[in-house]
């Protein structure tokens, strides 16, 4: 008879042990799946935030006319995890001293109107960039209105992402050799959205170039224009350089971009003279 008690009390245990066991290894996989669940719910959340903040980056580039799903970045915002900590804020850049004057020599660029003139403009350049095309039209409008007062120089920034600006300032340079080094340019500019060696051979043609000696120039003197292209961008970073375009008046940083701009400016230069 105590062996059956002991027997049954052992059968007890055993069966005790293996629920416990079990319960807890039950347990843990719930507390896994929950940490899992928990940690993909977040993943999510954040997803969505950021998908609503690219939103909002594209309309701030876009302008006013931006659309921006206001909901989905409110409804991000109201979701987020508060146990989540903030993303980590790019450095903002210090703002632009205007009264600064930088030396800025010619060196190998070619000057466009009289040395003589009071008023210097010079712009930094990437022939592909939209908005050194955009801006260049009001500058030649003021170049113009001014043939005898403001002069111009052109210094090459090629960005690493727009891959026909370094042969296209290469171009321009080649166009030089035979004096049209600014017709160039203006062609160029105008035509940025389809730079090609087929291209600069095109339009050196309507420059009226020897296109023969424009194309040997071009490739025999490479070696030249990097060397040039390299001293404007190593330039370019003394003088704090941060886009294209970006523009200097008698060596002082300007956000002159039109021709009233530009005007306000080179005015109350000669006024003072």
């Amino acid at each position: 008879m105590s062996k059956k008690i002991l027997s049954i009390f052992g059968i007890i245990a055993v069966g005790i042990f293996i629920g416990v066991t079990v319960a807890g290894m039950q347990i843990r996989v719930i507390t896994f799946n929950t940490l899992l669940r928990q940690q993909t719910e977040i993943l999510t959340t954040l997803k969505k935030q950021q998908e609503a903040l690219d939103q909002l980056t594209k309309a701030d580039h876009q302008g006013p006319q931006g659309n921006v799903d206001w909901n989905a970045l409110l409804g991000a915002a109201k979701n987020a995890p508060s146990n989540v900590p903030p993303p980590a804020q790019p450095p903002q850049p210090q703002g632009e001293d205007f009264s600064k004057v930088y030396n800025i020599p010619q060196d190998h660029s070619p000057l466009k109107g009289k040395k003589s003139a009071p008023v210097t403009i010079v712009e930094f350049v990437d022939f592909q960039c939209p908005f050194c095309a955009r801006f260049h039209t009001p500058l030649v409008e003021t170049l113009n209105a001014y043939p005898d007062k403001v002069n111009y120089i052109l210094k090459n920034f090629p960005l690493s992402f727009h891959p026909q600006s370094r042969p296209a300032a290469k171009a321009a340079l080649a166009a030089g050799e035979q004096g049209k080094y600014y017709e160039m340019v203006d062609a160029l500019l105008e035509n940025n959205t389809r730079l090609s060696e087929e291209t600069f051979k095109e339009l050196a043609g309507k420059l009226g170039l020897n296109v023969k000696n424009f194309l040997k120039d071009y490739k025999d003197k490479d070696a030249q224009w990097e060397q040039y292209i390299q001293a404007d961008m190593k330039l370019a970073d003394q003088v704090d350089v941060r886009g294209t375009p970006t523009f200097y008046i008698n060596g002082h940083k300007t956000n002159a971009r039109d021709l009233q701009s530009f005007k306000q400016e080179i005015d109350g230069i000669l006024n003072k003279k």
